[in-house]
């Protein structure tokens, strides 16, 4: 499947960012069939090749959330916005450590393995 997507290019701190078709399993980084396009998020520059990225989709190419974000954001197409990301979920059950020492049955049960461990006898708690 063939995919449009964001290639950066650029140094540290000077991202650049190329707008290009490839196979979705190759590089991100590795060869592409065809530059569609440019995108400069410093001078908020975003130029691209309407009709050729057009010309692609129509043969069954899919556009990254991130550079149909940007098309719709630059008003170069009127196709609604795509979730790009998720924020990861944080988690409501964690509990910490005292916590966790406190539901385990916490005290009682280290003191007494401590007594059977000083008379000899070490079995464990089940």
């Amino acid at each position: 499947m063939l995919m449009i997507r964001l290639q950066r290019v650029g140094k540290r701190g000077q991202a650049y960012f190329r707008v290009v078709i490839l196979e979705h399993t190759s590089r991100v980084k590795g060869k592409y069939l065809e530059l569609l396009g440019n995108y400069n998020p410093h001078q908020k520059e975003f130029k691209v090749k309407k009709d050729r990225i057009e010309y692609w989709v129509s043969k069954g190419a899919q556009v990254s959330p991130t550079v149909n974000n940007l098309m719709v954001n630059y008003k170069i197409w009127d196709k609604p916005k795509m979730q790009s990301w998720k924020p990861k979920k944080k988690t409501v059950g964690a509990v910490s450590a005292p916590d966790a020492k406190a539901q385990a049955g916490g005290t009682e049960q280290v003191k007494e393995l401590e007594s059977q461990s000083v008379s000899g006898r070490a079995t464990p708690i089940v």
